[in-house]
């Protein structure tokens, strides 16, 4: 066999070198897929709608069927006052939708055997050890009783008045992947921590050890509360501890880099010109609004410090509606994912909404006449505070995705129901991912 001159070798490791490590979901007709191309239209018409209404400036939208991505567009401007058109590939603060990412995260561990669901926090965090609750103190209760807790830090409006009894028991794991631990999950327990936050420079194991001071809303699994920042950030420390690596380097080795998610970061992409312009909605209109302070490149948010793209995202769906893996990499068992996607929290659980019940770190349409949606039973994902969402459909083998940075106004539950009235049919040719 004739030998390969250098030169010609030296070309194809370059060729080789630039391929992505892993193929990103393949595009495909959307007929093929059973999916209506007239129908699909109908998810520009509801954006246009929405930018018109000025309930957010721009978004992208992305929905794949049977492991082929069927639509893909951008809608509006990624930036008003330079009149710049979205892009598909924009970057978002994805917020909240960080969450589903580290609850996979600790469904590694839990695989790996560092981690359990009825593990108390206290394993990991000794601080958090020997809780209190807060308990409201009637209007009328100033005259006698247990004294109230400080309350109203640096001026802002006070907390509720309240005493503290001990816990019934210690949080676990599975409390906070539930939200149903009362972690900073209402008036009180906000309000006694306000002014413990993260300083400058201070990381997860720097600030979390400060919150074992601060009360729980409740008594442990007596109610469902969202923790918006706080439960899953202490869940990302588990997640430290347990593999003795920081979340960001385990998320981007474990997750990110398996799955092609080149885009997908803790570290703020200031200046690269594909991150979208956060904005928040006001009398006058849509304003330009800074980032979060935790969005410095230090303190990795669990409960909400990721950037992501919709690309990004929809191959992190796509694993779980695989059970566990993409393009040949295993990431969770598929019995992992439908711990995931159980309902650990009914939707008769005091704090839920009818029809829709919490499983491991996603919420879990459990009745979707009583949810008043078009989601089929089973659906799980979750939402971000600036306006990003996504969602997996096990029954028709769909995961949607949506991408905007403003706080939105009923378009999920809008988005949800167009993409799936636009599936009319079985495919006629199927995706390999």
């Amino acid at each position: 066999m004739q030998k390969l001159k250098p030169v010609v070798l030296g070309v194809a490791l370059v060729a080789l070198l630039a391929l992505p490590l892993t193929a990103a979901i393949p595009t495909g007709k959307p007929e093929e897929s059973g999916v209506s191309s007239d129908r699909l239209r109908r998810i520009s018409e509801l954006m246009q709608r929405q930018i018109e209404a000025r309930n957010f400036s721009g978004a992208v939208t992305l929905v794949a069927r049977h492991g082929r991505i069927v639509h893909h567009e951008a809608h509006g401007l990624m930036d008003l006052e330079a009149k710049k058109p979205m892009q598909k590939d924009a970057i978002f603060r994805i917020m909240s939708m960080t969450k589903p990412i580290v609850g996979s995260a600790v469904l590694m561990m839990m695989e790996e055997g560092k981690v359990r669901l009825n593990d108390p926090v206290s394993r990991f965090i000794p601080e958090f050890r020997d809780l209190k609750v807060a308990v409201a103190m009637p209007a009328a209760a100033g005259r006698g009783g247990p004294p109230p807790a400080a309350g109203g830090r640096g001026g802002a409006p006070p907390a509720p008045q309240f005493y503290t009894v001990p816990a019934d028991r210690q949080i676990t794991v599975r409390d906070l992947l539930t939200h149903t631990s009362g972690l900073t999950s209402g008036t009180m327990s906000n309000g006694a921590a306000r002014g413990l936050g993260a300083k400058p420079n201070e990381t997860l194991a720097d600030y979390l050890p400060r919150l074992g001071n601060v009360p729980l809303e409740f008594q442990p699994g007596t109610r469902w509360a969202y923790s918006a920042a706080d439960g899953f950030d202490v869940l990302s420390r588990i997640v430290e501890v347990a593999s003795g690596m920081p979340i960001n380097r385990f998320l981007q080795q474990r997750l990110f880099d398996p799955l092609g998610m080149k885009d997908t970061t803790y570290i703020p992409p200031n200046g690269n010109l594909r991150l979208a312009k956060l904005y928040s909605r006001t009398a006058d209109g849509l304003r330009p609004q800074n980032d979060p302070g935790f969005m410095n490149g230090v303190y990795f948010s669990g409960g909400g410090g990721l950037f992501s793209t919709a690309e990004d995202y929809v191959q992190f769906g796509q694993m779980l509606l695989n059970e566990g893996q993409l393009n040949g990499k295993r990431i969770l068992s598929p019995r992992a994912v439908e711990m995931m996607r159980s309902m650990y929290a009914s939707d008769t659980l005091p704090g839920r909404p009818r029809g829709e019940g919490y499983g491991l770190s996603v919420r879990v349409v459990v009745d979707p006449v009583a949810r008043n949606t078009f989601l089929s039973a089973g659906s799980y994902g979750w939402s971000g505070l600036f306006g990003t969402h996504f969602w997996v459909d096990p029954k028709e083998k769909v995961v949607g995705v949506l991408m905007a940075q403003t706080s939105p106004q009923g378009v999920r539950e809008d988005y949800e129901n167009v993409v799936t009235q636009a599936i009319v049919g079985l495919p006629t040719a199927t995706g390999t991912n």
